[in-house]
């Protein structure tokens, strides 16, 4: 564990979720198993099942953070084409990897063998390993700082309790809440000064409106307790100056 910050995009891929017929729950899964393990979720974005949209997707977002995560596009059917625009983007082919094969083959001995479709769930990207599937058999895939994930949530889920303390990471991101009816814009120029005074923490922002009253969460995130201690500390002094009344873990 070190200071460094270590980073991650993520690519959510299909059509079901760009149409509102499918909700996302993946990206906060992903963001919450990252900070566990150090890394910080920069950017995410969503593509539909068009080869060319993932392919730029994935190259921008494996080039520009340490790790990139992609869910959805991994199963048995035509649309199912994550691992064809991944191999693309690296330049490598795609290819049947033995291990997947038998893996698929005993998980569907007594469900009606390995069809055409489902050995497409054993196609990687030449080079790649395998992320176990403890739920459903059909693995995820790594490659190089690529990893292939399924979009089934409870499925993703089991494939980053697999990679749990797998990847290099920094410093996991802590944070405090502290949250009162206070208008964010009347403190707007404390919550500047203080950030600016602690290089090692930022201050979220987060209004509500409530039994008719506006008010604010403010989330203190850093990787250094103690450093998050003294900004949290400066904060609410800052609040306390200026007439509000504050919760700490927010209201």
């Amino acid at each position: 564990m070190t200071d460094r910050i270590y980073t991650a995009g993520l690519v959510v891929i299909g059509d079901e979720i760009l149409s509102g017929r499918t909700h996302d729950k993946n990206i906060a899964q992903v963001a919450s198993w990252l900070q566990v393990q150090g890394i910080r979720l920069s950017e995410v974005r969503i593509v539909p099942d068009v080869i060319e949209r993932i392919v730029e997707a994935v190259n921008a977002l494996r080039e520009g953070y340490d790790y990139l995560f992609t869910t959805g596009g991994i199963g048995p059917t035509h649309d199912d084409i994550t691992v064809d625009a991944v191999s693309q983007a690296l330049g490598v082919p795609v290819i049947i990897h033995p291990e997947a094969r038998a893996i698929l083959e005993k998980y569907y001995a007594d469900k009606g063998g390995l069809t055409e479709g489902r050995l497409r769930m054993a196609r990687v990207p030449d080079g790649a390993e395998l992320i176990p599937n403890r739920m459903s058999g059909a693995p995820g895939i790594r490659i190089g700082n690529v990893h292939l994930m399924a979009g089934v949530p409870h499925i993703t889920a089991g494939m980053l309790d697999a990679l749990t303390g797998s990847l290099e990471g920094g410093a996991p991101l802590i944070s405090e809440t502290v949250g009162g009816f206070i208008p964010e814009s009347e403190v707007s120029i404390l919550l500047r000064d203080v950030e600016n005074a602690y290089e090692n923490c930022q201050i979220g922002s987060y209004p509500f409106f409530r039994d008719g009253r506006v008010g604010s969460n403010f989330v203190v995130r850093s990787t250094n307790r103690a450093d998050l201690d003294k900004c949290l500390k400066t904060l609410c002094e800052g609040l306390a100056e200026a007439g509000f009344d504050f919760t700490h873990g927010g209201i």
